[in-house]
């Protein structure tokens, strides 16, 4: 059972980033700009609210809200120090039983994808398999940088809504 929109929207500023600032990986900043729009309706105008938010942010705010994100299958996972949120969803796309060839193929397109870009690649892996995601991986590499910087954003709000359905009751 998750916490009702209600709640959310009657919650202190303090308590509003608290619930809801992993909603964007390691970026309180997206729901402290997004508070003083309460109420929100639904869940959903809650993650339209704080996805256009992201996008009217500064540049420089929005590469870092996507270097904040862990790699893949990368030394987070193998550190232990993903947030609870990552470490469910890479399980879940089966990233944590990956064979040593996948572990050095995965390596390898996060080091090619992170020299390219500047930021780490990022997809909503829910609903995928690790074969899947390599494929991605293969082919998000092919990208130009504006191209690939709109593509990562538009996962991370992928990934944001599927954690505000996983978090908030309507």
């Amino acid at each position: 059972m998750g916490i009702g929109i209600d709640e959310i929207n009657r919650s202190s500023a303090e308590r509003f980033v608290e619930l809801l600032g992993g909603i964007f990986e390691h970026s309180p900043w997206v729901p402290e700009l997004v508070y003083p729009d309460r109420p929100f309706e639904s869940r959903s105008a809650l993650h339209r609210a704080m996805a256009a938010a992201v996008r009217r942010a500064p540049k420089v705010h929005r590469m870092d809200l996507l270097c904040s994100h862990p790699e893949l299958a990368g030394k987070e996972a193998s550190e232990g120090t993903l947030t609870d949120a990552s470490k469910g969803e890479q399980a879940g796309a089966g990233l944590n039983q990956c064979s040593a060839a996948e572990l050095v193929k995965i390596g390898t397109l996060n080091q090619a994808y992170h020299a390219k870009y500047g930021f780490p690649f990022i997809i909503a892996v829910t609903g995928l398999d690790k074969h899947q995601i390599i494929a991605a991986m293969e082919n998000r590499l092919q990208n130009t940088e504006d191209r690939e910087f709109d593509t990562a954003l538009g996962e991370v709000e992928k990934i944001a809504r599927i954690r505000i359905d996983a978090l908030v009751d309507e």
